[in-house]
């Protein structure tokens, strides 16, 4: 698997990151980053062999994860949604929607996003009430990245305590209201938010049903992966550092990394330490990226500059696919004596 992170390192050091503050400045990122990624063969990361695609293990998903990270947030972030619905549509029951839409989600010829925390809390924030031929939406979905970008939404909702999951069309209409939302970092992710107003999602839409409590259950695989961004964005700051001549500093990071990311592959089997371990990666990559404004000196305030657009994306991932235990770990970290 040397091979994808190889191309993963050539995508993220020859294109996306010498275009990252462009996209910081403009909130935009243009469509040949994603064209590049499909090319690769990245929209097709998450399935399996058998669905056309690489088979990855998980250190190589990581590693591609975490190098594409310190190449442009905004793109990573916008394209690891799309492989939620790869991977749960390779699993899924219904035959039509998988032989419709997966392999080309796979080849990247479609684009997917996703909407799935709003049912994690309780009560939940998107709610699925049982009708004739469906089910009736209301709700929010309070943020949804790659808008105008997705072809196909991801999207999950409670009726009760049963996740329905769904595809559906990321079309703004009379019962799907659509607000951007203006980020302090990323925004080139598109990210808006979403409210449902009876909106009737129909049953061959439904790909999944499944208990709450197996739904929270079975998201610390996607919780883990969503640790990958922090710590490639601490390895962009650590290598940044590194060019400034504070090569003791960037050594730290690195070890630092390292350790992070055992603790996230440890928690895979022992999944009530991975708040703690998200939590730490997180608030070290705010710290490397504030190390970084300090190396540089004044002109990190600067527009356009990579130090003050990595503090600003640390404090994005601060709270990006976060959750109420992973706050409190990183409360704990930030009042530390």
């Amino acid at each position: 698997m040397t091979d994808l992170v190889t191309r993963a390192k050539a995508l993220a050091d020859d294109l996306l990151f010498p275009a990252a503050a462009d996209v910081d400045l403009k909130g935009e990122v243009p469509s040949s980053h994603f064209d590049a990624l499909a090319a690769e063969g990245f929209y097709g990361l998450a399935a399996p062999k058998e669905a056309g695609g690489p088979g990855a293990d998980l250190p190589t998903i990581v590693q591609v994860l975490e190098t594409l990270a310190g190449g442009c947030l905004s793109t990573m972030f916008t394209w690891i949604q799309h492989h939620g619905l790869v991977a749960a549509l390779t699993t899924a029951d219904n035959a039509e929607l998988r032989d419709r839409y997966l392999p080309r989600l796979v080849s990247g010829e479609l684009k997917a996003g996703a909407a799935f925390a709003a049912v994690i809390p309780t009560p939940p924030r998107l709610r699925a009430e049982r009708v004739e031929g469906g089910y009736l939406l209301d709700g929010e979905a309070p943020f949804v990245s790659g808008w105008g970008v997705i072809d196909l939404l991801q999207l999950c909702a409670r009726d009760g305590d049963t996740v329905v999951s769904a595809i559906i069309d990321p079309v703004a209409g009379e019962r799907l209201e659509v607000r951007p939302l203006d980020l302090v970092a990323a925004q080139g992710t598109a990210t808006v938010h979403l409210g449902f107003t009876r909106y009737f999602l129909p049953d061959e839409r439904v790909y999944g049903k499944i208990p709450h409590a197996d739904f929270v259950a079975g998201n610390t695989f996607a919780s883990r992966l969503n640790g990958c961004a922090p710590l490639g964005l601490a390895a962009r700051a650590a290598r940044l550092i590194e060019e400034l001549g504070k090569d003791g500093v960037a050594a730290g990071i690195r070890a630092e990394i390292d350790a992070v990311r055992g603790r996230l592959d440890a928690a895979l089997a022992d999944p009530p330490s991975l708040p703690a371990a998200r939590a730490a990666g997180a608030e070290l990559a705010f710290r490397a990226a504030g190390a970084l404004v300090a190396a540089n000196g004044s002109t990190s305030v600067l527009a356009g500059r990579h130090p003050q657009r990595l503090v600003r994306e640390a404090t994005f991932l601060l709270v990006a696919a976060s959750r109420p235990e992973i706050k409190t770990g990183l409360l704990e970290l930030f009042s530390r004596d």
